[in-house]
């Protein structure tokens, strides 16, 4: 009798600690644009994968993929404990749609994590300026911010979940900078903060080549190209803005700070060192979209 009393005990123990794992298990959406620009440079999809499958072995988390757009049935990001966007933005942003603001307002009112990525972080003002500075804390504003290619020198990182283990790093992309962020920086943390060089700043920017008076004027100033924000009731956004270049995924760092920052939207653990993750070079042509073939 007492033998199986203990063994009931022993099973219902096992059951417990089955379900309070599985609800402790975060669903982190990455959401990837449609394909644009020549090969090798928004490959969204590509991407996308490459970082799930650095991601699979992270405890506590899974992340699912969902190509060439907004999903075709936006239940699925109902479950979802954060979603990101990695595509083009500008007019053409997959959230746009009234519908699909109210979709990600609703998710982003429950506590769901919202992040973007490179074309991502650029929105109308006119149109989504305002709901971008409360989602992730900034955007790109047309003919204010800028898009050179450049080589910023991250050398210094705040003490943040983001940034463990990431070391100092340089890589050459479409990093954007002079964004509109949210009035008095609040809640915001800068994550990859860098000077660009007056000949960085008198262009030419992918589009308009510029240069732009009041970017010029600003020459010696740091400047903010990913961060953070965390509200005082939990709810969570980045923006990263580099990511043109699919290649540049295969540096350790670049790679493993969107690591880090993807667990930590989902609410789950960064490790301690950070997201270990190793991408080999034939790993960074899997999943390409077939641009330019018919």
């Amino acid at each position: 009798m007492k033998l199986n009393l203990r063994r009931s005990l022993w099973i219902a123990a096992l059951a417990a600690a089955a379900l309070t794992s599985t609800a402790a298990e975060k669903k982190l959406v990455l959401v990837a644009g449609r394909p644009s620009h020549p090969p090798g440079a928004h490959e969204f999809r590509a991407g996308c994968l490459l970082l799930q499958k650095c991601l699979a072995n992270v405890p506590g988390l899974t992340t699912l993929v969902y190509s060439n757009g907004w999903p075709s049935d936006a239940a699925v990001l109902d479950s979802a404990d954060a979603v990101v966007m990695y595509a083009d933005g500008g007019g053409g942003h997959p959230v746009l749609k009234p519908e699909r603001m109210a979709t990600i307002e609703g998710l982003i009112k429950k506590g769901v994590g919202f992040g973007c990525m490179h074309y991502a972080c650029e929105v109308p003002k006119d149109k989504a300026g305002r709901q971008f500075h409360d989602w992730i804390g900034a955007f790109y504003e047309d003919r204010v911010s800028v898009n050179p290619m450049w080589v910023p020198d991250y050398q210094s990182f705040p003490n943040h979940p983001v940034c463990r283990g990431v070391k100092p790093f340089g890589v050459r992309d479409e990093w954007y900078f002079n964004l509109n962020f949210r009035p008095g920086m609040t809640d915001i943390t800068p994550i990859l903060v860098a000077k660009p060089s007056d000949q960085v700043r008198k262009g030419p920017y992918v589009w308009p080549a510029g240069p732009y008076p009041h970017v010029v004027a600003a020459s010696g100033r740091d400047e903010i190209m990913m961060w953070v924000c965390e509200s005082k009731d939990g709810k969570r956004g980045f923006g990263f803005t580099g990511g043109h270049f699919h290649d540049n995924w295969g540096n350790d760092h670049f790679r493993k700070v969107v690591l880090n920052t993807l667990v930590w939207l989902a609410k789950a653990d960064v490790p301690v060192d950070g997201v270990a993750s190793a991408v080999a070079a034939d790993e960074l042509k899997q999943n390409l979209d077939p641009k330019g073939k018919k």
